[in-house]
């Protein structure tokens, strides 16, 4: 084994130990701990078995493995951007409608509190 394949191994198990402790420690939700999963697993076979990179690039043409390396960490970066987009607007539009609902309640509240006290009125009592 020599210092890049090592080197690719330690990053690895790091990576998968810091994923279940943050998991532990509800710092990272599921959905993501997939996918951090999955391209940990990714990094220990290619360190494992650095002959496969050299396997598939050659496979679909590539001269160096390297490039089939960033092509692939430019996809999940893409995908991550993406799925982060999807979700910073989704969190908008939720936002946007609990400060409409909030914004109602106080005009129904002040409304309340404006009304002059009734007797027959339960919300006075």
């Amino acid at each position: 084994m020599n210092g890049p394949e090592a080197l690719g191994i330690l990053g690895a198990i790091t990576i998968l130990l810091t994923l279940f402790e943050m998991m532990r420690r509800h710092r990272l939700r599921e959905k993501y701990a997939v996918i951090w999963f999955v391209l940990a697993i990714g990094a220990l076979t290619v360190a494992l078995a650095p002959s496969l990179l050299g396997s598939v690039s050659e496979f679909l043409g590539l001269q160096v493995p390297s490039n089939l390396v960033f092509f692939v960490a430019s996809l999940v970066l893409l995908g991550l951007s993406l799925q982060h987009s999807y979700e910073l607007g989704r969190g908008e539009e939720r936002v946007r409608t609990l400060a409409e609902e909030v914004a109602l309640l106080r005009l129904r509240l002040e409304e309340i509190e404006d009304r002059p006290a009734d007797p027959d009125d339960p919300v006075h009592d």
